[in-house]
């Protein structure tokens, strides 16, 4: 199977505008934690360059790196509310009209 990747130039604008706020909230994190690139890079297992990635929201780059530099900064139990099963409206929705 042929792997597509996902890049600014393909996916859905709204996509795009996410991950560039996702990273630039991570940025802003670090920051605050007065933490350099190296350092919080260092922490959360992954290279400058994959951070600086991160931080400029490049959908490009892995999941993990995301995740990784949250938990870095302890802020991984914001991530269990992405798509949580008990604010999915719309799901609960569908669910219940097939009972």
């Amino acid at each position: 199977m042929t792997r597509i990747a996902v890049s600014a130039d393909s996916a859905p604008r709204k996509v795009v505008e996410a991950a560039r706020r996702l990273g630039s909230n991570i940025r802003t994190a670090r920051k605050r934690r007065s933490l350099r690139q190296a350092e919080l890079a260092r922490r959360a297992g992954i290279t400058v360059q994959t951070l600086r990635r991160v931080e400029n929201g490049s959908l490009g780059t892995g999941i993990g790196a995301y995740l990784a530099a949250l938990w870095a900064m302890r802020l991984e139990s914001d991530i269990g509310a992405l798509a949580s099963p008990d604010t999915d409206v719309e799901g609960q929705t569908l669910e219940a009209a097939m009972r």
